[in-house]
């Protein structure tokens, strides 16, 4: 998987954490560099792990899928982003009722429900043999780069990107899945 890959799917994996960022953002009445990164930082080391944990349980069947792993890769990616663009397409209520609290417990909960979407892109990633750390190296950094813009866009523009991002980011998924199966199908 070369660099620009990378990039593509960093940007899917971490559209939700900016979602999420941009709720976040709502209720806090000036933004600073500690309340955002601290939500950056709780969502990027979370969208770094998952796709860790990930890793090492595909791992683990590797060798058992490697005739179809493409097509996981594929039914994982596609999943997960037609996921992202349903929620897009709903109305969310959460948002508006969103606390400017960002307690252990709160980010906990949203951190690990905003990278779930990783531990499948981890699995794929134990199937295509990606050099895991640099991978989420990179995948944390985006997440935690954008995560903290979102806490600012939150706070200035309200919901008004939220499915947008969502949307983008399920579309980039899909489009990545749809070119690992081509890669290993009709252009092998």
């Amino acid at each position: 998987m070369n660099l620009l890959e990378l990039l593509v799917i960093s940007l899917g994996l971490s559209a939700d954490a900016f979602a999420v960022a941009i709720c976040k953002g709502l209720p806090i009445k000036k933004v600073n560099v500690k309340n955002a990164g601290t939500v950056g930082l709780y969502f990027g080391a979370f969208q770094a792990l998952m796709p860790l944990v990930g890793y090492f349980l595909g791992i683990q069947f590797k060798d058992k899928i490697a005739a179809f792993d493409h097509w996981v890769a594929f039914v994982l990616l596609g999943f997960i982003g037609l996921q992202m663009i349903k929620e897009s397409r709903e109305p969310n209520p959460d948002c508006a009722e969103e606390s400017d609290s960002l307690d252990f417990k709160t980010m906990l909960a949203l951190s690990i429900a905003t990278s779930i979407d990783a531990l499948a892109v981890g699995i794929t990633f134990a199937c295509l043999q990606v050099n895991i750390l640099p991978a989420i190296s990179f995948i944390g950094f985006i997440t935690f780069a954008l995560s903290m813009v979102g806490v600012k866009i939150g706070n200035i523009f309200g919901t008004k990107y939220k499915s947008k991002a969502e949307l983008m980011g399920g579309l980039i998924l899909i489009s990545m899945g749809i070119k690992i199966l081509l890669e290993h199908t009709i252009l092998a």
